[in-house]
């Protein structure tokens, strides 16, 4: 990528719509091994191809799976909220910013963009975490694919992060790492930078061909 277009990445844009795990957050790992984690709070030893099986499952089906395979006497409810119990302490007190992040916001702010964040992960582990990071500030407005009861295989969190704004999806900045959230940003014309996250590794070749902007690490924005 040329030196022009790296300047030109902030300036030709009006608005920027960010994921949070694996941009804006470096979360990624916790969701990997959360899941493993608790089972050894449970003084259980978790099989050695557990990410496998468990990447097989919905997120409803883990604790049911849970009861089966291991031995969990546990409640559905009590294993959802032990998980939950490790997410929050990692999202409210542990979480932190991936490199760059920051300046980037703040020079997008300098510039007049206009960002929102659009999201998987529910509003009350995001929002502390990016309060306790400072960046909760830079932010018009949180969309939660939970709460719009829509998911990313979909561009329509895109579409409504847009319309909240008002700005034009053609000159509005969609900031992903993961592949098939990149596709349906793409798939409804946003123009797409491409975060590099250690979660989407075979992945990345597509990733870059898909992507108008790829970086290794978010400050690359800026030149």
């Amino acid at each position: 990528m040329s030196n022009k277009q790296k300047k030109s990445i902030i300036t030709d844009y009006i608005g920027a719509i960010f994921d949070v795990d694996g941009t804006l957050l470096d979360s990624m790992a916790v969701w990997e091994n959360v899941a493993e984690d608790y089972l050894r709070t449970r003084g259980v030893t978790p099989h050695p191809a557990v990410n496998d099986e468990l990447n097989a499952l919905a997120w409803h089906e883990i604790p049911t799976y849970f009861q089966i395979e291991y031995g969990l006497h546990e409640t559905v409810q009590e294993i959802q909220r032990g998980i939950y119990e490790l997410l929050e302490k990692y999202y409210f007190y542990e979480a932190s910013l991936k490199k760059g992040v920051a300046e980037v916001l703040n020079a997008m702010r300098e510039n007049g963009l206009k960002m929102t964040v659009a999201t998987a992960t529910d509003r009350w582990l995001v929002e502390p975490a990016l309060k306790r990071c400072g960046i909760f500030e830079y932010f018009e407005r949180i969309f939660t694919c939970g709460e719009e009861e829509t998911h990313k295989s979909s561009p329509d969190i895109y579409i409504r992060a847009a319309a909240s704004m008002q700005t034009d999806i053609a000159r509005t900045l969609v900031v992903e790492d993961a592949l098939y959230a990149i596709r349906s940003a793409k798939r409804a014309g946003f123009p797409v930078v491409g975060v590099h996250d250690p979660s989407a590794r075979g992945k990345q070749e597509e990733i870059k061909e898909l992507c108008d902007y790829y970086f290794i690490s978010m400050d690359e924005m800026l030149d």
